[in-house]
């Protein structure tokens, strides 16, 4: 007889109700290797496809802009293009039973001019992350990013909007805004980022200003609770990212404020993905630490396998989780929990190349099933 697991109770997250509570969390792949980049019919179609038993599918970033993008060959949510073929994704998912979200993204200076003729990355300040970007011409160092203007900041906002409003078009049954990972909103949440003498630096109020902006904004063309918000408190020394000691007040800040002021479909919150626990001002488990101060759906993810997501959720600490690489390699992975069957290993090589392998050329573990 099998054991019930928390994993695989329904859920009701808005207005969706999910047949369990694993999600496929958003994971860069690069395949968008074509001139508008955007989603193809015959490589994301069908990776998305093969994975619609998840609870929730949360696509990879999408650039809400041309301004936004810091990797080679991400798909875009902002040309008729980009919309035209996320629509075909959502069509075949949705045409499985499958629920999928598209995460709005914008780097901000995890980029570099070769991907913007010449001209210099956004951010808040003029600060460089020190990290290594691919470009179009190869790796190469990040450079001194352009501090933002406050009409800078108003078009970004905008975009994020028109982004959502184009997710509307394509069929998405909401969005994630990405404000996690060291890219541009989190940029502005930090003191070390942000050196801002403006409404959008100093206080918390002022740090986190610009995704509340975004959130109402976006609030004008899908409801509150299709609207999602990634956040990830304890990154440091990852992407260009450092932690102060102002850094957890201020995403207490943020995620009260969340938590009281609207109805999001999610609050989705990364564990630390290094150790940090001889960082006196990181917070080692997320999860518990937020799960107090935040009531509406928690989602959490980062290093999660079988056990410590149907634990998590037991704990009351969670409802849903998230899972990244085994993803990848596993497009059955509800089934495979709900069986008890071995993960298959993912290829790392095959993360951010172009193509069908290692994308979606892995096998279900009942191959029948796939056919």
């Amino acid at each position: 007889m099998k054991i019930e697991q928390e994993l695989l109770k329904s859920f009701t997250m808005g207005k969706l109700q999910l047949p369990n509570r694993i999600v496929m969390a958003p994971m860069t792949r690069s395949r968008a290797e074509n001139e508008h980049n955007s989603p193809t019919e015959d490589l994301h179609a069908v990776y998305y496809s093969q994975r619609a038993s998840a609870g929730l599918i949360i696509t990879e970033g999408s650039q809400i802009s041309k301004e936004a993008v810091g990797y080679i060959n991400t798909a875009g949510i902002h040309s008729k293009e980009q919309v035209a073929g996320w629509k075909k994704v959502t069509e075949r998912v949705h045409q499985k039973r499958g629920r999928i979200y598209i995460q709005l993204w914008h780097v901000g200076r995890i980029s570099h001019p070769d991907f913007h003729n010449g001209n210099l990355p956004l951010a808040p300040s003029a600060l460089n992350p020190q990290a290594s970007v691919y470009t179009p011409e190869g790796q190469k160092e990040t450079v001194k990013p352009k501090a933002m203007t406050k009409e800078d900041i108003t078009r970004t906002v905008a975009d994020f909007v028109s982004a959502a409003k184009n997710a509307v078009e394509a069929g998405f049954d909401g969005v994630e805004i990405h404000a996690s990972n060291g890219y541009l909103l989190h940029q502005f949440f930090n003191g070390t980022s942000n050196k801002r003498t403006d409404e959008y630096g100093g206080s918390d109020e002022n740090k986190s200003r610009i995704l509340f902006e975004i959130i109402d904004g976006i609030k004008s063309v899908m409801p509150e609770n299709q609207i999602g918000v990634r956040l990830n408190p304890s990154l440091h020394g990852i992407f260009g990212m450092t932690m102060d000691e102002e850094t957890i007040p201020t995403f207490d800040y943020i995620i009260n404020r969340l938590g009281k002021d609207y109805d999001l479909a999610y609050l989705h919150l990364s564990e630390p993905f290094n150790d940090v626990s001889d960082i006196s001002f990181a917070e080692t488990e997320i999860a518990k630490r937020y799960r107090p101060m935040y009531k509406g759906t928690l989602m959490i993810n980062a290093g999660f396998d079988q056990a410590k997501g149907n634990a998590v959720i037991e704990r009351g600490e969670a409802d849903l989780v998230a899972y990244g690489k085994p993803y990848v390699s596993n497009p059955d992975l509800v089934e495979r929990f709900e069986n008890n069957s071995e993960l298959s290993e993912w290829d790392e090589s095959t993360f951010y190349t172009t193509g069908k392998k290692g994308y979606t050329d892995y096998s279900r573990a009942d191959a029948s099933q796939e056919a």
